[in-house]
């Protein structure tokens, strides 16, 4: 058996054993909220959208979309985890393109986990003129670590316990971030 194949069954073998914490159709029904919530306070500003690679590139495609009036979108890449299990120091790969000064900017990831990284996002596109920066993440991890204390979403309809998880955008060793639900493996 080649290492390929080898990983091939271990990735396959994670998901089949793995917890599925929340359902393709109870994400789907955030996804609903949020968009109207979205629609209701910025649908008359033309906002433009940040989709943070590679997490947020699953949410920012279903949610995007959902909204019913003109945006703009972009991407930037910032990470803490460079397919690790464990977050690092802050590593842009991409910054935004799009000059963001004087515009409504909205941040669009898969997780709030720490924080960290979507409070950089957040601090840049402040700095850089943004006439208001709010962030939009499908899920919630709850726990204690929070980068700053109250740390929340302006947008977030889900919430799930202090658990690895991979699937919808948020991965397992740089795979499954296609998984239709949300998952965590077995132990984690």
């Amino acid at each position: 058996m080649t290492a390929l194949e080898t990983l091939r069954d271990e990735m396959t073998s994670l998901k089949q054993h793995a917890d599925c914490l929340i359902p393709l159709t109870a994400i789907e029904a955030a996804l609903d909220r949020m968009a109207e919530q979205i629609t209701e306070q910025l649908g008359d500003k033309l906002p433009l959208f940040f989709c943070v690679m590679n997490g947020g590139l699953i949410t920012s495609g279903h949610l995007l979309t959902r909204l019913d009036f003109p945006l703009e979108i972009d991407y930037l890449h910032a990470t803490r985890y460079r397919d690790k299990l464990r977050g690092g120091e802050l590593f842009w790969r991409v910054s935004p393109e799009t000059p963001m000064a004087g515009r409504h900017v909205v941040i669009i990831d898969d997780i709030l986990d720490e924080g960290a990284t979507l409070c950089a996002i957040k601090r840049h596109c402040e700095q850089a003129g943004a006439a208001s920066v709010t962030t939009a993440v499908l899920v919630d991890k709850q726990h204690d670590r929070k980068a700053q204390q109250n740390l929340s979403a302006d947008f977030c309809e889900l919430t799930v316990a202090d658990r690895f998880l991979f699937g919808f955008g948020m991965d397992y060793k740089g795979f499954w971030r296609n998984a239709p639900g949300i998952y965590a493996p077995k132990g984690l």
